[in-house]
């Protein structure tokens, strides 16, 4: 018996001397999942194949953060000579959010500037816009990509963070320009990953306003599907309480001609 157990105990640690050194899958503690790693790589939910101990570090910092395309452009319509201002062509006369920009990089840069207000470029250069320069040509390029007149995108913005100083329930770190998401009483509303995915997010939800058309860009701004499409197609609409349709933007009164007196100031530049 005692012979048996001996030749028993021996052959078991052959068998697991072999597994060690095969490494058999039936010892494993748990199946490892194959998935695909950006770079073209395969690894594991455990982490890299590829991983060794004097590998470096992955810098995870900018992920999530989008930019600009390739066939983003700064548009300036005004330099043509046979521009036409038409964004109060309407029987109205009010302002239309869609189409052309209607002022130049210049024009938008300078008003930025006449106000007084210092640019946040520390808090702003990690996102993408050191500069204000940089701020407003991403404008540029988000509003032509969906067809909004990008003084209106430009204008807003202003309103709504106090030319880039902000003071109200969201921070200027959540590159969130036009208090999409906020609510009142404390409610910071959404946060983006860059100055470019802000804008794009607030042209969107502009464009939502606007008119009833397909978006151009990947859709980021998730409060998209919570506007009546349509329902605000001019400056003067965007305020709850001049809204003939009962919706908008802003719950404040006489937000569309706060709006509109900016975009006079700036055209006058």
């Amino acid at each position: 018996m005692i012979r048996n157990k001996k030749a028993m105990l021996f052959c078991s640690q052959i068998i697991l001397m072999g597994a060690l050194i095969t490494g058999a899958p039936c010892l494993a503690s748990g199946a490892e999942i194959e998935v695909a790693e950006e770079d073209g790589t395969s690894g594991s939910v455990f982490g890299s194949s590829a991983t060794t101990a004097d590998s470096e570090e992955v810098d995870h910092s900018g992920e999530g953060q989008i930019h600009k395309p390739s066939s983003l452009e700064v548009p300036d319509f005004t330099s043509d000579p046979d521009f036409v201002d038409d964004s109060t062509d309407n029987t109205y006369g009010y302002y239309t959010i869609m189409g052309d920009t209607t002022v130049s990089l210049a024009q938008m840069t300078s008003q930025y500037e006449e106000h007084g207000a210092e640019y946040p470029s520390a808090s702003l250069k990690d996102g993408g816009a050191a500069t204000i320069d940089d701020f407003c040509t991403i404008i540029l390029e988000e509003a032509n990509a969906e067809g909004v007149r990008g003084e209106v995108v430009f204008e807003q913005a202003m309103l709504e963070t106090g030319w880039l100083q902000y003071g109200g329930d969201s921070g200027i770190s959540q590159y969130n320009f036009a208090g999409i998401g906020t609510t009142g009483g404390g409610v910071a509303g959404v946060s983006y990953p860059d100055v470019r995915t802000g804008i794009r997010a607030q042209v969107q939800h502009l464009k939502a306003y606007a008119c009833e058309d397909a978006l151009n860009q990947d859709l980021v701004d998730t409060r998209f599907d919570m506007v009546t499409r349509g329902s605000a197609p001019y400056v003067e609409w965007l305020g709850q309480q001049e809204n003939p349709n009962g919706g908008g933007w802003a719950a404040g009164s006489n937000y569309g001609e706060k709006l509109r007196k900016l975009l006079s100031d700036l055209k006058a530049e």
